[in-house]
C-alpha cells in the first residue's frame, strides 16, 4: 500500500469510497507519521486516544464529506475528548464540557480528530509554540497557528483548523509551503474558541491544495459563486512595500507576468491600517485578558499584563474611532476594485521566507486584510534559498467561494517556472 500520508483530503475520500483502504488505515498512517516525525517537528500538544476507534467505525459508503479524514485542531478550540490548554500553564489539563462549534462541524462531517496542535499562548502573545518549520528545523513555522501549519506541511494530517487575528493562518502557510484560507469575518462561528480580539478573530484552515480548501469551505458552508473565465488580478505590494525582502519582491515581479494581472496600488490613506488594526486588537485583547489576570494574579506572561496596563480611557476611545475608519476603508477598497474591474488582489503573504527561531513573524502584510475582514487564500510560490515562500489572494467580503475558484486557476502559474526563484 502506498504512503497514505501523502494523500490530500480529496484524494483520501476518493480512495476510501473505492475501498482502496479504510479510515482505520488512514488514521494509523497519520499516527505513525506523527510518531516518526513529531519528536523533531513538535507540532502536537496531545493526540486523541480514541482516534483509531473512531476511524474503525467509519464505513466505505459513509456519505459525509470528511468521513474518515484525519484533521488537526489548533489548541485554542475546545475539545471535549481532549485537553484544551491554549498553550498556557494556567490551563494545563483543562477539559471543556463540549466541543467548539467549528470542531462540532468537523465531527458532524465525519472527520477524525487526530489531536491538538501547538500555538502561541492564547493565540496572542506570551509563550511561543515549540513547533519547528518542517522545511528547516532552525526556522519558525510562523504563528500563532504554528502546529497546524507544520502538521499539514509535514504530512501528519491533510487538514488542520487554525485561527487568524492578525496573520496567524496565512503567514504560517507561506512559511511552511502550503495553502490556507482565512475566510471573511463572521462566516464561521467562534463559539468555544479562545477569543483575543472579537472584531478580528476568524476560524481558518490549512491544507496542501486548493481542492481541499474548497472541500472545507463546503463543510463550513462558505458562500459560493462562479468565477469569470479570465479573472482580473490586481498586484498589490501594499503600503508596506519597504518591509519586502528581495525574494518576496522577486516573487511579486514574477507574478506580474500572469495573464490578466495588472498593478493595483492602495491610496496613501490605507497606510494607517496596520496602526488601526493594532489599536483595536490591543484594546480588545486587554479586555479579553483582564479577567484571567484578576483570577490568576502573577501567573500570566508579562506580555498580557502589558496589554492590560495599556487599557485606558483614551485607548478604549481610540478603538471605537479605529473601527469606524477601518469600515470606511474596507468599503472604499471594494469600490476601487469594482471600478478597476479587479476580481481579486494578489499580495505578499509575509515579508519573505521564515525567519530563524520560533517567533511568530511579522504580520504587517496580513493585518490590513484581517482588519478589513476580507477573505484571504494563501498560495504557494515555490522556494527561495531552500525555504518556502508564498503569496495571498484577497477578495471583497463574502467572496470566499469566488476567491477559491480564482485561486485554483492561478495556482499553477505561481508554481510554474515563470515565477520560480530557486533553480530546479
Amino acid at each position: 500500500m502506498k504512503d497514505l500520508t501523502q494523500l490530500t483530503a480529496t484524494a483520501a475520500r476518493l480512495g476510501l469510497r473505492r475501498g482502496d483502504f479504510t479510515a482505520l488505515d488512514l488514521t494509523r498512517a497519520s499516527l505513525a507519521r506523527i510518531k516518526a516525525r513529531d519528536g523533531a517537528v513538535k507540532a502536537w500538544l496531545c493526540l486523541n486516544p480514541e482516534a483509531e476507534a473512531e476511524a474503525a467505525a467509519i464505513s466505505a459508503d459513509d456519505p459525509r464529506p470528511l468521513a474518515g479524514v484525519p484533521v488537526g485542531i489548533k489548541d485554542v478550540f475546545d475539545t471535549a475528548a481532549m485537553a484544551t490548554t491554549y498553550n498556557s500553564p494556567i490551563f494545563a489539563g483543562h477539559r471543556p464540557a463540549t466541543d467548539a462549534a467549528a470542531v462540532a462541524l468537523l465531527r458532524a462531517a465525519g472527520a477524525i480528530i487526530i489531536g491538538k496542535t501547538d500555538t502561541t499562548e492564547f493565540a496572542a502573545a506570551g509563550r511561543n509554540a515549540a513547533t519547528c518549520n518542517p522545511a528547516s528545523f532552525a526556522h519558525t513555522p510562523g504563528g500563532s497557528s504554528a502546529g497546524s501549519a507544520a502538521a499539514v506541511a509535514d504530512f501528519h494530517v491533510p487538514l488542520a483548523l487554525s485561527t487568524q487575528t492578525g496573520g496567524s493562518t496565512i503567514r504560517p502557510a507561506s512559511f511552511c509551503g502550503i495553502t490556507a484560507i482565512k475566510p471573511s469575518f463572521g462566516l464561521i462561528s467562534t463559539e468555544g474558541m479562545k477569543r483575543y480580539a472579537p472584531s478580528f478573530d476568524t476560524v481558518g484552515f490549512h491544507a496542501r491544495d486548493i481542492a481541499d480548501l474548497t472541500l472545507m469551505a463546503q463543510v463550513f458552508d462558505l458562500p459560493t459563486a462562479a468565477a469569470p473565465t479570465a479573472p482580473r488580478i490586481g498586484l498589490c505590494n501594499t503600503p508596506y512595500v519597504d518591509h519586502l525582502t528581495p525574494p518576496m519582491a522577486a516573487l511579486m515581479a514574477g507574478a506580474s507576468r500572469m495573464p490578466s494581472a495588472q498593478s493595483f496600488d492602495l491610496p496613501p490613506a490605507f497606510a494607517v491600517l496596520d496602526q488601526l488594526h493594532r489599536a483595536v486588537m490591543f484594546a480588545e485583547g486587554a479586555s479579553a485578558f483582564l479577567p484571567l489576570a484578576r483570577q490568576n494574579p502573577g501567573q500570566l506572561h508579562a506580555d498580557f499584563y502589558e496589554r492590560i496596563a495599556s487599557r485606558t480611557a483614551q485607548t478604549m476611545r481610540d478603538a471605537f474611532i479605529a473601527r469606524d475608519r477601518i469600515l470606511h476603508l474596507a468599503s472604499q477598497l471594494e469600490v476601487l476594485m469594482c471600478d478597476a474591474g479587479i476580481d481579486a488582489l494578489l499580495a505578499p503573504a509575509a515579508p519573505g521566507t521564515a525567519p530563524l527561531g520560533c517567533t511568530p513573524g511579522d504580520p504587517v502584510f496580513n493585518s490590513l486584510w484581517t482588519a478589513m475582514q476580507m477573505p484571504c487564500v494563501a498560495l504557494t510560490g515555490g522556494s527561495a534559498n531552500g525555504l518556502p515562500i508564498g503569496l495571498q489572494l484577497i477578495g471583497p467580503r463574502g467572496s470566499d467561494g469566488l476567491l477559491l475558484q480564482i485561486a485554483s486557476r492561478i495556482a499553477p502559474f505561481l508554481a510554474s517556472k515563470e515565477t520560480a526563484l530557486d533553480p530546479a
